[in-house]
């Protein structure tokens, strides 16, 4: 008996040895995936976008106050009238109002083992700017646009209602606008684009002041999330799609952004990975509640048979890893499951009948090498499936074996199996 279950055992290290290895070449495989296939994606589609808050200023003449005796002395090249001479200095217009709305709509694209968080986002800001400088000024406008190589279909803008062409370079709008003393000018814009993984919009650089703000996002999915440093919003309301968000302030000092982070979708990769990590725990207890039975049944199986059924376990997870890339990860993981319980079954029934092989074998692979691998789909309760799993089987083997008295079960094995005293001398061969 002992050489057996340390033969067992041997099958079984034998086996996380070589899960130890698929997983690792799952997650290899996966990393370097992601790795190349991202930029590649971001290339086609598009980066993380941050959408800047427009800005303005104009330029005021002044005069250089004069320079110190020392200075002049420095300075032999200039002369006095040069260095007083009038100059232009550069004075920021602040923003009054925002008005911003930004429909985000998930997209989700695949290659090969990683599923990338794609959106497209319509987006439209209103701006109002006040020339408070008591005459008339030529106001500069400037726009930044999230992504220099990004993609901005049915891009406008408007002042004051009137279309504007102005100049794009660096990908930044330049509008230039006279604006009398005291008046308003507005800029209207929009464009429709697509990004990666987060959509922010930003107020600037460091902590800026923020007038009279809103924000309105939209979104076409449930679990939402917000970047890190991030404000929260205000308000919130469930769609039927998803969720009308708003930020809204009457008067903000903040360095924090607002923006969106795209939830990721289960990567296939890295479900795999983890379902093959955790492979040896499902043999354990099926090892374990096999080896139980059989002793209870009185049924021998021998450790080859073991070593069979370990193989079977294996080939769930080795043609897991290499279907889930090429189809769904769902009818991936139900093909594989089925074949690893048919292989299962039709072998255990050749041993030990297709009763015991059904009933018995079936339902504790099913249960758990199918049921604990599944619980890696409900993401953030697999760990406490898993326990409680573990706690009504241990509760469940106690029940059973409760009564068995080992000592005399081990020492009736191994009187059972102690081979036969030879023969009398001198009785061989007798008929």
């Amino acid at each position: 008996m002992i050489a057996r279950i340390a033969a067992i055992l041997f099958i079984y290290v034998c086996s996380c040895v070589g899960w130890v290895i698929l997983g690792a070449s799952v997650f290899q495989r996966s990393n370097e995936a992601s790795t190349s296939l991202r930029e590649n994606v971001a290339s086609i589609w598009g980066r993380p976008q941050t959408q800047m808050a427009p800005t303005a200023f104009y330029r005021q003449l002044v005069n250089a106050p004069p320079q110190p005796d020392a200075a002049i002395t420095a300075s032999t090249d200039e002369t006095a009238d040069e260095r007083a001479r009038p100059r232009y200095e550069t004075v920021p217009v602040a923003l009054q109002q925002s008005r911003v709305n930004a429909d985000l709509k998930l997209e989700y694209r695949r290659k090969g083992l990683v599923w990338f968080s794609t959106y497209r986002v319509d987006f439209h800001g209103t701006y109002r700017f006040e020339n408070t400088s008591g005459e008339e000024r030529e106001i500069h406008i400037r726009f930044q646009l999230p992504d220099g190589q990004g993609l901005y279909d049915g891009f406008s803008a408007k002042v004051n209602g009137r279309e504007v062409g102005g100049e794009i370079a660096n990908s930044t709008l330049s509008v230039r606008e006279r604006v009398p003393a005291g008046a308003a000018l507005e800029l209207a814009t929009g464009y429709r684009s697509q990004g990666l993984d987060s959509w922010t919009y930003s107020f600037g650089k460091g902590a800026s002041r923020v007038n009279d703000f809103l924000l309105v996002m939209k979104t076409n999915f449930d679990d939402i999330d917000f970047p890190d440093s991030g404000l929260a919003p205000s308000a919130r309301s469930k769609t039927g799609e998803g969720w009308e968000l708003r930020w809204e302030y009457a008067s903000l000092l903040s360095g924090l952004n607002a923006g969106m982070t795209m939830p990721a979708k289960l990567q296939p990769g890295e479900l795999v990975g983890r379902i093959t990590f955790f492979a040896p725990v499902s043999l354990m207890f099926f090892f374990f509640l096999m080896f139980i039975l059989t002793l209870l049944k009185n049924i021998e199986i021998h450790p080859m048979n073991y070593f069979f059924l370990a193989a079977s376990f294996f080939s769930f997870h080795l043609l897991l890893a290499y279907t889930a890339d090429l189809i769904d990860i769902h009818l991936a993981f139900l093909i594989s499951s089925a074949v690893s319980i048919f292989l299962v079954v039709s072998y255990l029934r050749l041993v030990v009948g297709m009763k015991f092989a059904l009933r018995e074998a079936g339902l504790l692979q099913f249960l758990y090498l199918v049921g604990f691998s599944y619980t890696f789909f409900l993401k953030g309760y697999s760990a406490l499936c898993v326990t409680i799993a573990s706690i009504v089987t241990l509760y469940i083997v106690m029940q059973l074996t409760g009564r068995i008295r080992w000592g005399e079960l081990f020492e009736s094995k191994r009187r059972f199996r102690a081979p036969a005293p030879p023969p009398p001398e001198g009785t061989a061969g007798r008929g």
